[in-house]
């Protein structure tokens, strides 16, 4: 049986308060986002924070009104929100919105026998949706506990949610994953079909 680690992806300050609507998704989704990684961690399973990083020579990067650019290495808004943090996790830094993308995720978790990958964060619909489907590439039995993701809109999220479960990932509530370690000791891998 593999490891099974739970990967979230930005949450930063920059990104979290970058719009009131995604600040008043992370606060009510808080609660939940927090028990779940407390109790991954009691369980023995690895957080990973995925901590974006803003290059300042990326042409895609999008800036302040006034031109500056957010989330720079080292910053305050670009540092992982310390309630989400504990000193027994791992951050990993990236450049894009994968976690995978040209990072060395991949090669921790191998490092540290992880085959089983919980996709949390935001937003949904762009960094923990490209960073599930590259997990999915790379051989990894995706999750995605529906309720420790987040969008400023919840149509995006809804939408990637139905994505992500239709494609690449076990789509399924923090308390569903729970239960089904607790009983099986281990996470069922999905059966893609990609033919109709």
């Amino acid at each position: 049986m593999g490891k099974i680690a739970v990967l979230t992806n930005d949450l930063q300050s920059d990104v979290v308060d970058k719009t009131p609507e995604r600040t008043a998704a992370i606060a009510e989704a808080r609660p939940r986002f927090l028990g779940f990684l407390a109790e991954m961690r009691r369980r023995g399973h690895g957080i990973y924070h995925l901590q974006l990083v803003n290059l300042p020579d990326d042409p895609n990067v999008e800036r302040e009104p006034d031109g500056t650019l957010p989330l720079q290495r080292g910053s305050r808004g670009a540092a992982i929100i310390e309630d989400f943090l504990d000193p027994s996790d791992t951050v990993v830094e990236k450049n894009k919105d994968s976690g995978f993308y040209e990072t060395e995720l991949h090669d921790r978790l191998q490092n540290d026998g992880v085959d089983t990958v919980l996709v949390t964060g935001l937003q949904t619909q762009i960094c923990v949706q490209t960073t599930a489907a590259d997990a999915f590439f790379r051989g990894y039995n995706v999750w995605v506990p529906s309720d420790c993701v987040v969008s400023g809109n919840p149509e995006d999220r809804d939408r990637a949610l139905e994505w992500l479960g239709g494609y690449c990932a076990t789509v399924a509530s923090s308390d569903e994953i729970l239960a089904a370690l607790d009983q099986h000791g281990e996470l069922a891998r999905k059966v893609v079909k990609i033919l109709p």
